[in-house]
């Protein structure tokens, strides 16, 4: 009986561990992707932000802020020691660009933006909300799991 019970808790920690490591590299490419397609397309990302609801004097610094921070995430997510403050700085942008999506759909601004910014131009608002949301759920499991871990 006890063998049974340990070999469930062994299953269990290889699924964490699978699911943990599944998460972060998921997440670096879904960052490094992104960072890439605007780092590329500089002129073409501000144009898009440009036509956002956000105020005119922010347009510039998040510019810069947005890709290069999904670029510092990138990395951070890639090395072990620092993993636990990409997992968390994941979770936050996910946080910060679901929320924004979920408050266009409900109509708190005055216009409705392009949804022409970002990793799928080609989404609705809807379908782009759901998959960040999914992503920003792998984030908080992936910053639950690595926490565990670490106790």
């Amino acid at each position: 009986m006890k063998s049974i019970s340990n070999h469930g808790l062994v299953s269990q920690r290889k699924f964490k561990a699978v699911f943990l490591r599944s998460a972060t590299a998921v997440l670096a490419l879904l960052f490094f992707y992104a960072a890439i397609s605007k780092l590329l397309n500089m002129e073409e990302f501000g144009k898009q932000l440009a036509n956002q609801n956000i105020p005119e004097w922010s347009v510039l610094p998040l510019l810069w802020l947005i890709p290069y921070g999904e670029l510092v995430i990138t990395f951070l997510l890639i090395f072990e020691r620092t993993r636990w403050m990409g997992l968390y700085g994941s979770a936050f942008f996910m946080l910060l660009f679901t929320g924004y999506i979920g408050l266009v759909l409900l109509n708190v601004f005055d216009r409705i933006p392009c949804n022409c910014a970002g990793i799928a131009r080609s989404m609705s608002f809807l379908t782009h909300f759901f998959f960040n949301l999914f992503f920003l759920i792998i984030s908080i499991l992936a910053v639950r799991l690595h926490t565990s871990k670490m106790q």
